[in-house]
């Protein structure tokens, strides 16, 4: 597997099982647009695998470089100072494998878009019109 890149979708996490379904639909999404890719989940709390989980069945698969994508909504402690810390953490425990951290999807001016399209509609069961 060496070469191919490694994605984390980090998202906060829960106790109800159901609420990782949405995650892990978007790292589904995400593996079959890009094959080459080894997507992984991670939750903060409440759910597993966490982060250094994930990283680990990153680095076990050879992947060289991870992304971590924080699926989160606004920017708050959680990332303004617990993101960074683990991202250190991971830095650490693995040296070879380089790190980086996309900026939360809810900063996407697409992301933000889409929420409008769909606050808009009566129905919510497709994809919103252009």
């Amino acid at each position: 597997m060496d070469g191919r890149r490694g994605i984390v979708l980090f998202a906060h996490g829960s106790r109800d099982a159901r609420w990782r379904e949405p995650v892990e639909a978007v790292a589904r999404r995400a593996a079959e647009l890009d094959p080459a890719a080894v997507v992984r989940c991670a939750y903060l709390e409440l759910a597993a695998p966490d982060l250094p989980q994930a990283a680990a069945e990153l680095a076990a698969a050879g992947v060289r470089t991870v992304r971590v994508v924080p699926l989160f909504l606004g920017i708050g402690r959680h990332l303004r100072e617990d993101l960074p810390r683990l991202m250190d953490e991971l830095r650490s425990a693995w040296p070879g494998i380089a790190f980086t951290l996309a900026p939360a999807v809810g900063e996407s001016p697409a992301l933000v878009d889409l929420m409008a399209r769909l606050a808009l509609q009566e129905n919510h069961s497709g994809p919103p019109t252009p």
